[in-house]
């Protein structure tokens, strides 16, 4: 077990990291979710030794190892900007951990085909880093970190650098392998989609912050704050400044929406309602649909999916539609809001009701 004890780091008078509390237990998937410069770099290398915290300490299976070297732990670390040997094979390049810990070589041999096949690197076992791609570098690099055996994996935003194809496969396989190991893997990435894939547990970060942290689909559905739903959101979120009044949020310039039942219970007064983009269609996806007047400002076409961004109200919206949808900007169209996503924050950004449904 991995423990962050009111552990942060400061650089000069700055917090690049606040006082943190955290648990990571063995044989579990922790995701890190964030912005870039929100801190999910630095929180690694508290937990892997590279960086002594300013405050607090760190504990590993009920040890303190605050001051413990990263040489000194069973760390395995695998980087967006992958790091091989250049001179070496693959094959030695994923052998070399096992090695340095005198494994035997039929181990050897076995565990480096196994994940040579699993990251579909069979067929270069034998070339030099230099004559793979960026890719297969990267793949090496991650190979070897699985093969390592570390009580500790760290990895930061391993798959940036694959091919859309691989990287999907990647995705879903890597569960899979997390799942047969007693290690800790701590996994950072900016896609909210890749940690819902990845699932586990989830960290959000917000400029240093942890904001949440617990079952990944727990901090999606029920954000504890704006941010978190925020950090949760891509395309970002939705959101509008309303005032509950009854059983209607009513928007200063006097547009309003019904208020779905599972909100009842936020007081009225000043509230921020927040919805995902796929939560707001062209069509009704459900009775609880509400009938919206927006304008257009650019259609994004992304393939199978549309971006529709709106003008609501005077305030901008981002429309996931489904299918191709070539929409000239500055029409007045209708659109139709699930109400029963939608979230309610108070006017300190906490949360007041979240989503009870997917």
């Amino acid at each position: 077990m991995l423990e962050l004890r009111n552990a942060a780091k400061m650089v000069g008078a700055d917090y690049h990291i606040y006082p943190t509390d955290l648990v990571l237990e063995r044989g579990t998937l922790n995701v890190l979710l964030g912005p870039t410069l929100s801190g999910k770099t630095s929180l690694m290398r508290l937990m892997a030794g590279l960086d002594r915290p300013t405050e607090g300490s760190v504990y590993f299976d009920g040890a303190d190892v605050t001051g413990m070297p990263v040489q000194k732990r069973n760390v395995a670390m695998v980087y967006q900007q992958f790091i091989n040997y250049p001179a070496l094979s693959v094959y030695e390049n994923i052998a070399s951990p096992m090695r340095i810990s005198g494994k035997d070589g039929a181990t050897v041999d076995r565990d480096v085909r196994k994940a040579a096949e699993l990251l579909k690197l069979t067929p270069y076992l034998d070339r030099t880093p230099l004559n793979l791609s960026g890719g297969q570098q990267q793949r090496t690099a991650l190979a070897r970190a699985l093969v390592k055996n570390a009580s500790l994996v760290l990895m930061d935003e391993p798959l940036a650098n694959l091919d859309y194809k691989l990287r999907e496969e990647l995705r879903e396989e890597l569960p899979k392998i997390f799942a047969q190991s007693g290690a800790i893997f701590v996994y950072a990435t900016t896609e909210p989609s890749e940690a819902l894939l990845l699932g586990g547990n989830t960290a959000t970060l917000n400029a240093g912050r942890v904001t949440q942290f617990g079952p990944t689909i727990e901090v999606y559905r029920r954000p504890v704050d704006l941010a978190t739903a925020g950090i949760f959101a891509d395309p970002p979120l939705n959101a509008i400044e309303v005032t509950k009044s009854g059983h209607v949020f009513v928007r200063p310039g006097g547009g309003s929406l019904p208020v779905p039942p599972h909100l009842a219970v936020v007081p009225d007064g000043p509230v921020t309602i927040a919805f995902h983009p796929h939560h707001l269609g062209l069509t009704p996806q459900t009775g609880d649909a509400a009938r919206l007047q927006a304008r257009t400002l650019v259609s994004e076409i992304t393939g199978s999916e549309s971006f529709v961004h709106l003008d609501y109200d005077g305030v901008r919206w981002v429309m996931l539609a489904h299918g191709i949808h070539d929409i000239d900007p500055d029409m007045d169209i209708e659109a139709f809001l699930d109400m029963r996503h939608l979230m309610a924050f108070g006017t300190d950004g906490r949360a007041i009701a979240t989503v009870a449904k997917v």
